[in-house]
């Protein structure tokens, strides 16, 4: 079993304003996409200078931050919300959902799209490789956090949270360091490696798509699902895998889509 590392969730405190790593670690998904995005930019749209790209991601956080939080308060928890609305602007004690995070980066990213003459797609196509960064830095904000921890379990790699988190006390699963690893570093490294080619539009988010409702759809098997929901269907089925089945299918919807309207791209890819 390997000892949970006791860290703060207050990173800093300066009087009564505190710091939270969660807060930090969405700044450095953000910051991490900031500073890698302008190597794609010259093959994306070489007329485009760094004041436009830095445009584009900060409309992007924005519908990270926010549909993030409202996905979580409709998606999870929204009885809760209802009783207690000031819980809502909560966000540094986590409860932020991917999948309304990703439906904010899309409203936003078709806003700022209709402004500077880019389709849905090429924008979508253009920042998919980046979000892997935010998504592994807010998994090891959950960590930090002691959230979203898995289920029991006797590997050697088993962790005991702190009581505060899991007054059980059991070794468990920590699957907030699984997901970093898949959706954050495998999934970086598969859509980096395969956006360095030229690919038809919507093929870069199809494979986004498809791999990450991969991944969380089978992490989602050893993580003890949000308490107030439970499992939905067969002691096994959780929120999070209900929300990943449309993106597998749309993902390899989306990439049969791009090759076939392509038949050049069929050829090199």
């Amino acid at each position: 079993m390997l000892p949970y590392p006791q860290i703060d969730p207050v990173a800093l405190s300066l009087g009564p304003l505190k710091i939270h790593w969660y807060g930090l670690m969405y700044l450095v998904g953000i910051g991490s996409a900031w500073l890698l995005a302008p190597t794609r930019l010259h093959r994306f749209d070489p007329t485009w200078n760094r004041e436009k790209l830095s445009d584009l991601i900060f409309w992007v956080a924005m519908g990270v931050i926010l549909g993030g939080r409202l996905g979580y308060v409709l998606f999870y928890d929204l009885p809760a919300y209802i009783a207690q609305p000031a819980l809502i602007f909560e966000v540094w004690k986590g409860g932020m959902s991917f999948h309304g995070g990703l439906i904010g980066v899309m409203l936003s990213t078709w806003w700022f799209g209709k402004r500077n003459n880019k389709t849905f797609f090429e924008l979508m196509d253009f920042i998919a490789p980046f979000v892997p960064l935010g998504l592994g830095a807010g998994r090891i904000g959950n960590f930090i956090n002691a959230e979203l921890w898995g289920k029991p379990t006797d590997l050697p790699w088993a962790m005991v949270f702190p009581a505060f988190s899991d007054p059980a006390q059991l070794p468990r699963h920590p699957s907030q360091l699984y997901q970093f690893a898949l959706e954050g570093v495998a999934l970086f490294a598969i859509l980096w490696l395969y956006s360095r080619k030229p690919r038809p539009t919507m093929a870069v988010s199809g494979m986004f798509a498809l791999f990450y409702g991969i991944f969380r759809f089978i992490v989602e098997f050893v993580r003890v699902p949000d308490a107030q929901l439970g499992y939905l269907a067969w002691n096994w089925l959780t929120m999070g895998q209900v929300l990943c089945l449309p993106m597998i299918i749309g993902g390899l919807g989306l990439i049969w889509f791009a090759y076939h309207r392509d038949p050049a791209a069929r050829q090199t890819a």
